[in-house]
């Protein structure tokens, strides 16, 4: 070992001290090395030496795999340089012989990782040598090759480019057959050694489980069309064959928990070769249906799994029988002679052969009173973690979970064959009538069982159950029986409620839905049934049929009984269920929540502290806040002293949590200000962190830009007087490297600073405006920047003409013209680009700003007389309304009645008043654009001259001056 690597071994050894005044330099200095050429070779001399101290070789071996991450593709930067890499890569595969299983892992995955950017052009000797390995007598040597083999399969089988899959599908074309052979071998082994008990069939699981797992990747990703290839048909007849004497092997080592955690690794290996054969190549596996059915019914439906089923491999088996009944290549178009694909009418002939009425019946029997029962440990973990067990499952864990999986299956099964099944389900339905014996928990079991599954399956029973009336008769009655084992049966009935109160329940029962739930809210009401029924109130409230009128009577009881079970539970998770269901109430009774929200706006505060280190439950918070504060309108004034603290926490980008919170904070921020009634120090603080957040960009730039327009409604002038320079340095910087759709926003910003401060805006905006009339002279931006460039152009031109000139001037040389030149050139544009501009408001202003040029004597006007008088007649056209009273032309975009105007509407915000306030000063519904055109015209005839002004009439097209009169008339 030379200096340099004595260096980095001393260096990994002080980072593996527990003295972190040794820790952190050493691990600081090793992270300044990682750019370094040698360091990631000195870094496989240290751990592929088996005589140093694992720990440090293992250290190695993580920042080796980190720098693969980060510096090993040519185009990385500070990429390890080729010949560095060239030796590495022998040094990898040199002998498979690491002593440590956990460094083994790691090296197996790294060289996977190495293989995916390199193999095998680069890298031609590891697949060869990998096999040579395999081929070993010797159990180490052998057992690391498949490790790392495996690894290396893994992860070229995830690339996806036609090139990458051709190289896969040649690979496992030269080694599937050899690897077929090795698992056959192993695992016969195996077989053997366990009946016989013997010490050796750890290694020897161990190698059929790696070869199992080679096979799996290939046969999924290696063949194009599997069913060509007799060696497929041979491994995955091999796979129906061997899962039975697996399966029994694992009951003859029940006590060695070890060794059946492996079996039980094995045989789900088999189960999800077979699942991933079905999702991969549904047409090849069409033969395998009928196999697969049966080998499903076989072990969950029968006594041939008796005692040797674990549930994962009934979970693997449910979902093996639920893809096959899903699988869209398996299902025929609703008239079957209008199906071509042979494969497909194949596919469905075999299941529909398999699925008889019988069969069909006593999978439904089954699943509803075996596998939906409530086991020992449900209601164990029921007792013993409440909160836990409440909350259901979701996402995909139908793959791992029995419960979910065997619902899922149940559904599927219900939807594909409704009318077989359906009489089945009804029978069971009507055999549990009536309340059940508290003290009978098997019957109360079968009857929870049985309600599971109607609540599920309720959109296919919708013409079949009468739920209005099973509610009000039944259910009901069943929630009244507080028998504490009851509490099983009144948490099954409110949630089938919930299940079928957004498919079958009457509007007018949703009073009485109210009523049965509020009892189960109780504090003395079991903890499990107080989150269920919060739930389901959750989902009534959602629910598109809600009214509003119909829940006030309990709205305070309910927000009451939801703030007091808020406080009740404990973990975080059951905090945020809860949170999102008050959410929800106070988002569906708007302001009908104001007399209500004291007793949580009190408790809030407390709950954002406790959930310092709960970053989810904060989210929640948030959530909840933001509508709140949509419910309390003005009223949410009286919360800043904590909202602001929030808002500044939640969006301030120095403080870690913000990449949680940021884009709810915004949100919040949002709110606050369109609801808040006066402008305040609190408010205009929290604009510190308003330039962080531009600078960020991303995803959260909208609602940043629509932050600022609110600001600007609210308090414009306390905003710019304090942050005008920060922003307008934020903006400019923001339009160098934006979307279309981005800018447009930036510039609507820019614009409303305009409109709101006429004379000192354009000022403020200087530094943006060369690049704008650089980008209309130059016609390279698309149609809707151009249109905003011209509104903003034209609110200068009309508001602030002084400043206009001001500008041309002093910008006028960088365009190699002087003023004149320059601003004609703009009115050039301008004509020649009006259609971009849509909007009929946009259009107006454009009329007006040209309009108001027309009582200037300059010559660069009057050349283009008519030009600004063909964008007047035309927009006059776009604004200009007929008047049946008085039978004369009525500009549509002038506000006639201002207080109707500024009525209000009941789902208006504060900021909506302003925004309306703002248009009631603004010239394009203030003025009239015919009373303008005609105001400026006989200015323009009293500065020119009639002659002169005759003859520019003369020069204007002879259509435009017959419509121009006609509107005056």
């Amino acid at each position: 070992m030379d200096s340099s690597e004595a260096i980095v071994l001393d260096t990994l050894t002080r980072a593996c001290s527990q003295d972190s005044t040794v820790l952190k330099p050493a691990e600081q200095q090793l992270e300044d090395w990682q750019t370094k050429p040698g360091f990631h070779m000195a870094l496989s001399t240290i751990f592929l030496n088996h005589s140093l101290d694992s720990n440090v070789r293992w250290l190695a071996v993580l920042y080796f795999k980190n720098g693969v991450d980060r510096y090993w593709r040519k185009s990385a930067p500070n990429a390890i340089p080729e010949g560095e890499k060239e030796e590495i890569r022998k040094r990898l595969i040199y002998r498979f012989n690491e002593p440590v299983p956990q460094i083994a892992t790691q090296l197996a995955v790294l060289i996977g990782k190495v293989a995916r950017l390199d193999c095998p052009r680069n890298w031609p000797l590891l697949i060869p040598t990998l096999l040579q390995g395999v081929r070993c007598p010797e159990d180490l040597l052998q057992q690391r090759a498949l490790l790392v083999l495996h690894h290396v399969t893994k992860t070229l089988a995830s690339k996806r480019l036609s090139s990458d899959r051709k190289v896969f599908e040649e690979l496992t074309l030269d080694i599937f057959g050899f690897i077929l052979d090795l698992w056959n071998k192993h695992l016969s082994e195996f077989l053997q050694l366990a009946s016989q008990h013997d010490e050796q069939m750890l290694a020897a699981v161990d190698r059929a489980t790696l070869s199992l797992r080679v096979l799996r990747k290939q046969a999924a990703f290696g063949f194009r069309d599997p069913q060509k290839n007799p060696l497929i048909n041979t491994f995955l007849t091999m796979v129906f064959e061997k899962v039975k004497p697996t399966l029994e092997c694992r009951r003859s080592l029940w006590g060695n928990h070890q060794m059946v955690e492996k079996v039980e690794k094995l045989t789900l290996l088999m189960t999800k070769v077979l699942l991933d054969m079905l999702e991969s190549h549904p047409a090849s596996y069409v033969q395998y249906i009928r196999p697969t059915l049966d080998f499903v019914v076989a072990y969950t439906f029968t006594d041939v799994g008796q005692g040797i089923l674990f549930e994962r491999f009934i979970v693997n088996s449910f979902n093996l029988m639920k893809g096959i009944v899903h699988c869209e290549e398996y299902r025929p178009a609703k008239n079957i002679e209008d199906t071509a694909d042979p494969v497909t009418l194949e596919a469905y002939k075999i299941k529909m052969q398999f699925f008889t009425p019988g069969v069909l019946t006593e999978i439904c029997r089954q699943l509803v009173s075996n596998y939906f029962l409530l086991k020992t440990d449900d209601l164990m973990t029921w007792d013993a973690d409440p909160e836990d067990y409440a909350l259901d499952e979701g996402g995909d864990s139908f793959r791992f979970s029995l419960r979910p999986c065997t619902e899922v299956l149940f559904l599927s099964l219900f939807k594909e064959f409704r009318q077989t099944l359906t009489p089945v389900l009804l029978e069971i339905v009507n055999g549990l009538q009536g309340p059940c014996d508290p003290d009978d928990m098997a019957a109360m079991l079968r009857k929870e069982a049985v309600y599971n599954a109607v609540g599920l399956a309720s959109f296919d029973l919708y013409d079949e159950v009468d739920f209005n009336n099973w509610f009000s008769t039944h259910l009901v009655q069943e929630l009244k029986i507080k028998h504490p084992n009851y509490r099983i049966i009144r948490r099954r009935v409110i949630w089938v409620a919930g299940q079928w109160v957004g498919v079958k329940m009457a509007v007018s029962l949703r009073p009485a839905l109210y009523e049965a739930i509020l009892p189960l809210l109780n504090h003395d009401e079991d903890l499990v049934v107080r989150i269920e029924a919060a739930t389901t109130l959750k989902t009534a409230v959602d629910d598109f049929e809600f009214k509003t009128e119909q829940f006030l009577p309990y709205l305070d009881t309910a927000f009451g009984l939801l703030f007091q079970l808020l406080k009740d539970v404990n973990e975080c998770d059951s905090k945020m269920h809860i949170l999102h269901v008050i959410s929800f109430v106070i988002e569906r009774v708007g302001v009908q929540i104001r007399p209500h929200a004291s007793s949580l706006v009190q408790y809030l505060p407390i709950l954002w502290q406790d959930a310092s280190e709960h970053n989810m439950l904060r989210c929640a918070i948030l959530t909840t806040l933001i509508h709140l504060v949509q419910g309390l309108g003005t009223t949410c004034a009286s919360m800043f002293h904590f909202l602001l603290p929030v808002i500044q926490m939640s969006t301030d980008l120095t403080q870690d949590p913000h990449i949680y919170l940021m884009e709810d904070g915004l949100e919040l921020w949002h709110v606050t200000l369109h609801n808040s009634p006066v402008i305040t120090e609190g408010l205009i603080s929290l604009f510190r962190n308003m330039p962080a957040l531009l600078e960020l960009g991303s995803e959260n730039l909208r609602v940043s830009l629509r932050i600022i327009e609110a600001y600007l409604l609210l308090g414009p002038k306390e905003l710019m007087e304090k942050y005008a320079s920060s922003l307008v340095t934020s903006l400019c910087s923001l339009m160098t490297d934006v979307r279309t759709e981005a800018l447009v926003i930036i510039l609507k910003v820019v614009e409303l600073v305009l409109r709101t401060f006429p004379i000192e805006g354009p000022q403020v905006f200087r530094p943006m405006l060369p690049a704008m009339i650089k980008a209309i002279l130059e016609r390279e931006e698309h149609g809707t920047v151009i249109a905003m460039y011209f509104s903003m152009l034209a609110r200068i031109l009309l508001q602030n003409q002084e400043f206009m000139w001001s500008f041309l001037n002093q910008v006028a040389s960088e365009f190699g013209k002087d003023s004149q030149e320059l601003f004609g050139c703009l009115l050039d544009v301008w004509f020649e680009k009006i259609d971009y501009i849509a909007q009929p408001e946009r259009r107006k202003l454009s009329a007006l700003a040209l309009a108001s040029l027309l009582t200037l004597n300059f010559s660069t006007v009057l050349e283009r007389f008519s030009g600004i008088i063909n964008v007047c007649v035309e927009v006059l056209n776009d604004v200009l309304r007929s008047d049946s009273d008085s039978a004369q032309h009525v500009d549509c975009l002038v506000l006639q009645n201002s207080e109707e105007f500024l009525g209000e509407e009941e789902t208006d915000t504060e900021h909506d008043k302003r925004k309306r306030l703002l248009s009631l000063q603004d010239p394009v519904h203030t003025v009239d654009l015919r009373q303008y055109i005609i105001s400026q015209l006989s200015s323009c005839c009293q500065m020119v001259g009639q002659t002169a002004f005759s003859q520019l009439m003369d020069n204007t097209d002879a259509e435009v001056v017959t419509q121009l009169q006609d509107f005056m008339k």
